[in-house]
């Protein structure tokens, strides 16, 4: 069994080290530690009390070990160097301390990723980008803590701004409620903005009205001040987060957009302000007929504004892109019935325990994984897998959390609860992805290092030419364009192209059965071009019976015991199809001796003085067992038939066989079809016999296929496929496979498979058939296509709008480009590319 655990106390590589040492000196305990995160991973052959661990573990120091949550890795941001505190110390330095899981109230990362997956404890702006931390989505309730959407590591107890980009922070945590007081509060500031740029919107524009009107109420002057009184509350209340986030990204040096909207921005303030004050130290181009400086208030407050309208708007679409993860949290019930002493108990989902019987009512949510021990229904699982019909459920079946009954009502026990259930585990995956770097982002990563020094640049060099050789009021001109420049050129946009078409897609896949761990592992997806698929569990049901057991001596009872008994050590699915066989048959088990599983052969052991020896032709062979041409004629019948067939040898003499069959999917026909049609080969690799293999290939029109492989062939093909420059997937769901698995550019393991093998792989099917590759195969084409769009449109965007800024199209058409104009297209191009990834919510799987 595996566990994860949070260790608390570590301050570098030498605590790490002697954590892992101690953890391993506890017998049948296999532990690797990280100390970024300060986890502790232990694979245990029994389960061992964590009090038990603790002990141990004080040994070693002032180290602590808690149980890990599906979300608690937290960092606090800090821009200090690392950590290098003594190990004997055992204390983090103050600014170095990381909060307890216990008080952890969520996740926080930045939507653009920024620094890829580093997380942070509190929400606030993002210290690359300065956008909002967004919070991991999780089922337990918690305080509210906020991030940045473009930087995941920034993490604050309340909202504010990311101290990288300078963008809002958004609630960690995609609720409603914490979503609509980030919205409100902007809507708020934006009333405000409003009702007071634009009465300086209009005065600043009266002289093109006949007669002026206003003027003759007060003078230019008089109306200056009123101008200035107006934009005081625009500038320092509603936008001065703005600067701030300016300020910010100048001192830390993550250039972002907002140091360009600060810098356009404050330099008209502040140039109106000295031009109010102190007129006479201006040149008369900078003043009016009447020797009064024009003053650009209202290109201040009107460029503020519309840059607050787009992050209003942006909040607004931007929330929209963690539906898919609220409509899985929306499927976590909150009360569950207990069946306790015979008597029905009402109890919070949060107090059921592992072992505790629940009793499940028409139409109730189930609370937790587990089993039905009483009573049959139909389960409506089609949140989980995006099937649609019910799924009928029987004694023994497995049923999942946030799964609907249907109209008759069971008890079930308990297996998993809390972060162990699958809805948990999807959430926590998808979670993880969505704050991912695909790596066709470091095209966009590169360019925004540079971007905003050489807009800056840009901006300079224009004031410069346009001043020098512009027509006049050439310094007019020039200081105009210089800041619609800065004003344009956003590279929000750039920024938010990737991760939001990842997050919106990673979470369609969930809602479609298709978990996808990583955007690495999406964007390959698109690429692959060879699927390796096993047979058993992925072709076929994984759900093997026996036929028959075939006995040359006619003992059929008496071997079916001994093969039975060898088998009930083994966790393989044709073991338990042997044993469940007898029991059938009300077989006795008896007691085995030297039991051994040889893996992708077979088991071998001594039941009854015999020592008898179950599996393939490579096991005879490896237990020099003699067959008889007989044998291997009626062997070869079956296999033929399609069925997997496994040698019984008794003290060195094959003396029988077990005939298992196992059924092919109905959708592995069509799914195979439709990815040969996509330019996928398929190549199908098994342990089964030449025979089984082939009568499966031929009915699934396979082109290719290699029988009698051992894991260690899958994984060497693989690594022969991808020396060749091929990208492959591997599809799978065994331990066995799990070697390929971790090996392959893709791997997929189908969620009816083992723990180690979903562990392994890169993509998780929920509901464990081919058509789930057909689906994720088909998202992630849909998901690079939006990737691309969007970065072409922001590619574009500034291409085009920076050069309209500097004033290229005046000398042939008399055009320039307003700042206000300019505020208004940047604020938009990062809402353009978010609307385009919500597109990919209305996709067709």
């Amino acid at each position: 069994m595996k566990h994860t655990y949070h260790i608390m106390g570590m301050t570098c590589n030498g605590c790490r080290s002697s954590v892992e040492k101690t953890l391993n000196s506890i017998a049948g305990v296999e532990a690797t530690v990280s100390l970024d995160p300060p986890i502790a991973t232990l694979i245990m052959k029994e389960h061992i009390p964590l009090v038990q661990l603790q002990e141990t573990l004080s040994k070693a120091g002032k180290y602590s070990i808690s149980m890990e949550s599906p979300i608690d890795t937290v960092l606090e941001l800090s821009n200090k160097p690392p950590i290098k505190a003594c190990c004997g110390s055992n204390k983090p330095p103050e600014e170095s301390k990381v909060t307890s899981p216990n008080n952890v109230p969520g996740t926080y990362y930045c939507p653009m990723h920024c620094e890829g997956e580093k997380v942070y404890n509190k929400p606030g702006d993002c210290p690359v980008c300065g956008m909002d931390l967004v919070k991991e989505a999780e089922l337990a309730s918690s305080k509210t803590m906020y991030t940045c959407p473009m930087h995941p590591e920034v993490v604050k107890e309340g909202p504010g701004s990311c101290p990288i980009c300078g963008m809002d922070l958004v609630p960690m945590e995609p609720t409603d409620s914490e979503e609509n007081k980030v919205y409100n509060d902007l809507v708020r500031k934006m009333k405000i903005a409003v009702v007071c740029t634009v009465p300086i919107f209009i005065i600043a524009m009266s002289d093109m009205i006949s007669n002026n009107p206003i003027m003759k109420i007060m003078d230019l002057e008089k109306w200056n001040w009123v101008q200035l009184i107006l934009s005081l509350p625009v500038v320092f209340y509603a936008c001065w987060m703005f600067f701030e986030r300016a300020w910010k990204s100048i001192v830390t040096w993550n250039l972002n957009m907002f140091t360009l909207i600060g810098i356009g921005s404050g330099v008209a303030f502040l140039f109106s302000l000295f031009g109010l004050f102190f007129p006479a130290m201006f040149p008369d181009e900078f003043k009016t007929h009447n020797g009064a400086v024009h003053l650009y208030f209202e290109a201040t407050t009107v460029i503020l504004t519309l840059v607050l309208l787009g992050q209003l708007l942006e909040a607004r679409a931007h929330s929209r892109t963690s539906g898919a993860i609220k409509e899985l949290l929306k499927l976590a019930p909150t009360e569950a019935t207990l069946v306790s002493n015979g008597a029905d108990k009402v109890i919070s989902i949060h107090d059921i325990k592992k072992g505790d019987l629940l009793r499940v009512k028409p139409g109730d949510k189930i609370p937790v994984d587990g089993k039905i021990t009483d009573g049959e229904s139909t389960i409506d699982e089609s949140m989980i897998s995006g099937e649609p019909i019910p799924v009928d459920k029987k004694i023994e079946d497995f049923v999942i959390a946030g799964t609907i009954n249907g109209n008759k009502s069971f008890v079930m026990i308990a297996e998993k609860v809390g972060s162990e259930t699958l809805l948990s585990q999807i959430v926590k995956m998808v979670n993880d992805a969505s704050r991912s770097r695909a790596p066709i982002q470091k095209l966009a990563d590169k360019i925004a290092k540079y971007f905003v020094p050489i807009v800056v640049g840009v901006s300079i060099i224009t004031f410069f030419v346009w001043s020098q050789f512009g027509p006049e009021p050439a310094m007019v001109f020039g200081f105009i364009n210089a800041i619609a420049i800065l004003i344009i050129a956003c590279p929000c946009a750039l920024g938010l192209a990737t991760p939001m078409s990842v997050m919106v897609g990673v979470g369609k896949g969930a809602q479609s059965g298709v978990l996808i761990k990583n955007a690495e592992a999406l964007e390959n997806m698109n690429k692959v071009n060879v699927l390796i698929t096993d047979k058993t569990g992925t072709i076929t049901e994984g759900k093997p019976s026996v036929e028959k057991v075939f006995s040359l001596q006619n003992d059929e009872n008496e071997l079916l015991q001994s093969i039975a008994s060898l088998n009930q050590y083994s966790e393989h699915p044709l073991a338990q199809a042997v044993v469940n066989f007898a029991k059938a048959k009300e077989v006795t088990l008896i007691e085995v001796k030297d039991f051994e599983a040889i893996s992708g052969k077979g088991v071998i052991g001594t039941v009854t003085n015999n020592k008898v020896a179950l599996g393939n032709k490579k096991l005879m062979e490896q237990v020099n067992a003699t067959v008889s041409a007989e044998l291997e004629n009626q062997i070869i019948a079956e296999q033929k038939l399609g069925k997997t067939v496994s040698y019984i040898s008794v003290n060195g003499i094959a003396v029988g066989f077990v005939s298992i069959t196992d059924a092919i999917k109905a959708t592995s026909v069509t799914a195979i079809k439709e990815l040969i049609r996509q330019g996928v080969e398929v190549i199908m690799l098994t342990g089964d016999n030449e025979n089984t293999a082939k009568a499966v290939a031929a009915e699934l029109n396979l082109s290719s296929y290699k029988a009698g492989c051992l894991p260690e062939d899958k994984l060497k093909e693989i690594k022969r496929l991808q020396s060749e420059g091929k990208i492959v997937a591997m599809a799978g769901d065994g331990i066995n496979d799990a070697p390929a698995l971790a090996q392959a550019d893709v791997g997929i393991a189908m969620g009816t498979g083992t723990d180690v093998a979903i562990e392994s792989a890169k993509i998780t099917l929920v509901k464990g058939d081919l058509q789930g590759i057909v689906k994720a195969k088909n998202l992630s084409h849909a998901v690079m296509r939006n990737i691309k769009q969007n970065l072409f449109f922001a590619f574009f965007y500034n291409v085009l709008g920076i050069p309209i800024a500097a004033g290229v199209l005046y000398p042939f058409f008399g055009v320039l480009l307003s700042p206000m104009i300019a505020a208004l297209a940047m604020s938009f191009s990062s809402v353009s590319v978010i609307a385009n990834a919500l597109r990919l919510r209305g996709l067709k799987l």
